[in-house]
C-alpha cells in the first residue's frame, strides 16, 4: 500500500539534500541576502544576508518526483497539485527578488501578488469545478459520519478564498528557522495518512509523501540556524498546494483543524493590527505574527519552534482520530 508513496518520499529526500549543496554557496554568490526588519526581534538581525529563496530547494524535488511518477503511471492528473506549487512559488520568487533588488521587505504591492495569486487560484477552482467532477459540494467528516454541503455557486469562491487564506496564514508563519518547514511536513504526513486509510486518493498521497521528503531534505539546511531561507518562493507554493491538497480531498476542513497553527498566526495579526487601530497605538501583542510575540517574552527560537511543531502534530492527531471515529 505504502510502497510507490515511501520509494517517492525518499527519492524526493534525497534531491532536496542534494539540491542544497550548490543552492547555498550559490545564492551566497549571488547576494540573495535576507532583510531583516530594523524594529523586530534584535536577535534575528544578525541574520541579515542569509541566502533566501530556497524554497527551490524542496519546489524542485516536489515537481520532479511527482512529474516523474505522472509519466511513469500515465496519469496526468498527478501534475495538478506540482503545477499549483510552481506557480505560487513563481508569484513568490519575483516577490522574493524585488525585495532582493530594492534591499528592503518591500516586494511586490500587495494588489500586484493578490491578483497573481487569484489568477493561479482561480485556474484551479476552474479545475475543480468542471474537469475534477467533484461536483459543487464538500465534505466534512466528524467520527466516521460524513456529511455533505452542497455550495452551489459559491464553490468556486470558496476554493479561491481558501487557497489564498491559506497561502497568507503560512506566509506569515515563515519568521522562524525550521518553523514553517516543520510544521508544513506534519501537515503533509498528516494528508498521507488520511489519502491512504481514510480518503483514498493516490493524486494526494503520493504528491504529500513527495513533499515530506522534499521537506525533510530542505530541513538540513533551514534547521536552526539557518543556513538558506525558503522566502516568499517556498512560503506561498506552500500554502497555496496544502489548501489544493485539502480541496482535493474535498473535506477542506480537514486543513482548518490539522494546520491550526497557520489560522492562528494569521488570525494574530489581524487582531494586533485591529486592536492597534481600535485602541489607538496599544499593542494585543509584543509583536506579531504569534510566535515573535513569544520571543519577545523571552522564549529561545528553537523552544518556540519546538513548541510549534508539537501544538501541529497534535492538532494533526486529534484532527484525525475526531475525523475517522475512536
Amino acid at each position: 500500500m505504502w510502497i510507490d508513496e515511501i520509494t517517492c518520499l525518499i527519492i524526493s529526500f534525497a534531491v532536496a539534500a542534494l539540491l542544497g549543496i550548490p543552492a547555498v554557496p550559490l545564492m551566497y554568490k549571488l547576494k540573495f541576502g535576507q532583510i531583516e526588519r530594523e524594529n523586530g526581534v534584535k536577535s534575528h538581525l544578525k541574520k541579515n544576508g542569509t541566502p533566501t529563496v530556497g524554497g527551490w530547494i524542496f519546489i524542485i524535488p516536489m515537481v520532479a518526483v511527482t512529474g516523474v511518477y505522472s509519466a511513469i503511471k500515465g496519469d496526468p492528473r498527478f501534475l495538478v497539485l506540482p503545477a499549483v506549487a510552481i506557480l505560487f512559488g513563481i508569484v513568490g520568487f519575483v516577490d522574493d527578488l524585488l525585495k532582493i533588488k530594492k534591499k528592503s521587505k518591500d516586494g511586490l504591492i500587495w494588489w500586484q501578488k493578490l491578483l497573481a495569486l487569484l489568477v493561479v487560484s482561480g485556474g484551479f477552482a476552474a479545475y475543480m469545478q468542471f474537469y475534477a467532477n467533484k461536483g459543487a459540494s464538500i465534505d466534512f467528516m466528524f467520527l466516521g459520519t460524513n456529511h455533505t454541503i452542497s455550495l452551489g455557486w459559491f464553490y468556486i469562491p470558496f476554493i479561491i478564498f481558501m487557497m489564498l487564506a491559506e497561502s497568507n496564514a503560512v506566509n506569515l508563519t515563515d519568521g522562524l528557522d525550521g518553523l514553517c518547514a516543520g510544521c508544513s511536513l506534519i501537515v503533509f504526513t498528516f494528508f498521507a495518512l488520511v489519502s491512504v486509510y481514510m480518503l483514498p486518493d493516490k493524486n494526494v498521497s503520493v504528491f504529500s509523501a513527495v513533499s515530506v521528503g522534499a521537506l525533510a531534505g530542505y530541513l538540513i539546511y533551514n534547521y536552526h540556524p539557518a543556513k538558506i531561507f525558503m522566502g516568499d518562493t517556498g512560503s506561498l507554493a506552500l500554502g497555496g498546494v496544502l489548501g489544493a491538497a485539502a480541496i482535493l480531498t474535498n473535506h477542506p476542513f480537514l486543513l482548518f483543524f490539522a494546520g491550526l497553527l497557520f489560522v492562528i498566526e494569521a488570525l494574530s495579526v489581524l487582531l494586533q493590527v485591529g486592536f492597534y487601530k481600535i485602541s489607538k497605538g496599544k499593542r494585543l501583542f509584543k509583536m506579531a505574527p504569534i510566535h515573535h510575540h513569544f520571543e519577545k517574552c523571552g522564549w529561545k527560537e528553537l523552544t518556540v519552534t519546538y513548541v510549534f511543531w508539537a501544538f501541529v502534530a497534535v492538532s494533526c492527531i486529534l484532527t484525525y482520530i475526531f475525523a475517522k471515529g475512536f
